[in-house]
């Protein structure tokens, strides 16, 4: 079976436990609460003993240089998503609005630029990225992915707080909070065990197998119970600006890091982990922020949701564009 195919079932999996999510919440079996804790467990261990566990392998030179080669690229593909969304997205947009009668073409102030932004630029790296990288090069691509983790983490706390806040005053007590996060932890923990070759007993790498086998299906559970909160028929049919979103985050900025890297001579595993790591839909933690710095969150639930569901199709269009060229 081809890349492509691999991952289009890889999504079909995914997706009807995101369906499963919306019925858990549809049906009151999964609350807010509960959902809100699943969140918890799931960037507190489950993600964490993921990554760890990825790190238990033999060393090697190769494996050591695509690591760092993955920390660059992800390194690249944030600092396109950037330039990319702040030439896209402006802070003033071109809207009809009606003055005495008429309609009237007019730059208006976009109250919603910072919340746009965050969704173009910022991917679903550990909710989605992990359970689809896993599931297609399994533990050694996880290994990969962690470079995009950490790209990511100190990046969203600084230039995503930055960001979302306003305010050219970060606290440096934030960004220290997010390197002592537990994935930051066990990115460090797990590289430590690797360089030095210290190996688990098969008892405790077995118990932590079975925990990092919850991966996928909390995490796509905890996103089917966001989707379910929204009325997904008016979702669609409704403000084509999400669509434009979308677009950047799901086929613009992805499509641009394919022609950058495809190129590149590199290992495919690493250059296509890279590359998936930048068609994943919009990060969750851009809900999380705006209802922090009171932005509109109602907005950015609604952008995470389309991006969700869309990424079921562009994902597999992107890949397969990838398989074409390379």
């Amino acid at each position: 079976m081809s890349l492509s195919g691999i991952l289009a079932n890889q999504i079909l999996v995914i997706f009807i436990i995101i369906i499963i999510g919306v019925i858990c919440y549809r049906s009151k079996l999964i609350d807010d609460r509960t959902n809100s804790k699943l969140s918890d467990i799931l960037l507190t261990l489950v993600n964490p003993v993921v990554i760890f566990v990825s790190y238990q392998r033999e060393f090697t030179r190769d494996l050591l240089e695509g690591l760092l080669i993955s920390l660059i690229l992800s390194l690249v593909t944030h600092i396109v998503s950037i330039i990319i969304s702040y030439i896209m997205i402006r802070r003033k947009r071109r809207k009809t609005i009606v003055v005495d009668g008429v309609s009237v073409k007019k730059y208006v102030d976009n109250q919603d630029v910072e919340v746009e932004r965050f969704s173009s630029i910022y991917s679903n790296v550990g909710f989605m990225g992990i359970p689809l990288v896993n599931g297609i090069f399994g533990s050694e691509g996880v290994f990969y992915v962690s470079a995009s983790l950490t790209i990511f983490n100190i990046f969203v706390w600084t230039h995503g707080v930055y960001m979302m806040s306003g305010s050219r005053n970060m606290k440096l007590k934030e960004i220290l909070k997010t390197l002592t996060s537990p994935t930051i932890v066990a990115i460090l923990l797990g590289l430590l065990f690797f360089i030095l070759q210290i190996s688990l007993p098969n008892v405790m790498y077995e118990a932590l197998t079975y925990i990092a086998n919850l991966n996928t299906p909390f995490a796509m559970l905890i996103a089917g119970v966001t989707i379910g909160k929204t009325n997904i028929i008016q979702l669609l049919t409704k403000k084509i600006r999400k669509y434009y979103i979308s677009f950047l985050r799901l086929l613009l900025i992805p499509l641009v890091i394919v022609f950058m890297f495809i190129w590149l001579p590199i290992n495919d595993m690493v250059k296509i982990t890279a590359i998936l790591m930048a068609a994943t839909p919009t990060a969750t933690m851009c809900t999380l922020f705006a209802i922090k710095h009171e932005k509109n969150s109602v907005l950015a639930a609604e952008i995470f949701t389309i991006c969700t569901l869309l990424s079921v199709i562009t994902i597999p269009i992107v890949i397969r564009i990838v398989e074409i060229l390379l």
